[in-house]
């Protein structure tokens, strides 16, 4: 075998344990609602060894923020699914608002936030996957508007931030105590496609 197969090789099990860290971690969370995890926990889960956290990582934080944002990406395919649902602009608001106020990774997602603020290290890493969900966001967004023959009052990426921006906040504050349910927020009105 040649040393450019050898390294091909060792390339792909390195992806293959960071993928499969990053499910048993997201596995972990959504389990526990975004609660903490340990790393020998992650480690049997994924079947590796626990410094492989930090080998592919340098932290379980930064490990934390990857899973969070893997399973919100996942969790984000259902809102395609109701957005391609039958019905006018004002209910598809109210459908995606509700669908994503219940999405199982929003509050892993809040806590990957909050750890980006308290470790100014992890910045980096959670701009990167918060840039992904707006483009990815955005896409969808466009999509749906052609389709339907809708039209936005702003622009589509200040559409998606602020959406984005309002739902995350209102699982920081739930997650901070603050007393409500999300009956309390018009999520919905934050959105302005119409026909």
């Amino acid at each position: 075998m040649s040393a450019q197969q050898k390294n091909s090789q060792a390339s792909t099990r390195s992806v293959s344990t960071r993928h499969r860290l990053i499910e048993a971690t997201a596995t972990l969370c959504l389990e526990r609602g975004g609660g903490d995890v340990s790393v020998a926990e992650i480690a049997t889960g994924a079947g590796v060894f626990p410094n492989q956290v930090t080998y592919h990582f340098g932290s379980k934080d930064s490990l934390l923020v990857h899973a969070a944002f893997y399973a919100l990406l996942h969790d984000s395919e259902r809102l395609s699914r109701v957005g391609d649902s039958a019905g006018d602009a004002a209910a598809i608001r109210r459908k995606i608002a509700r669908t994503t106020l219940a999405l199982p990774a929003l509050p892993a997602v809040s806590r990957a936030l909050a750890a980006g603020i308290a470790k100014p290290e992890l910045a980096p890493t959670v701009d990167t996957h918060l840039d992904l969900l707006f483009r990815r966001s955005e896409r969808y967004l466009e999509r749906l508007l052609r389709r339907n023959d809708w039209t936005l009052e702003r622009p589509v990426g200040v559409e998606v931030r602020t959406f984005w921006s309002t739902a995350l906040g209102a699982v920081l504050l739930a997650q901070a105590g603050v007393s409500g349910s999300g009956s309390d927020l018009d999520l919905a009105g934050v959105l302005t496609f119409h026909e």
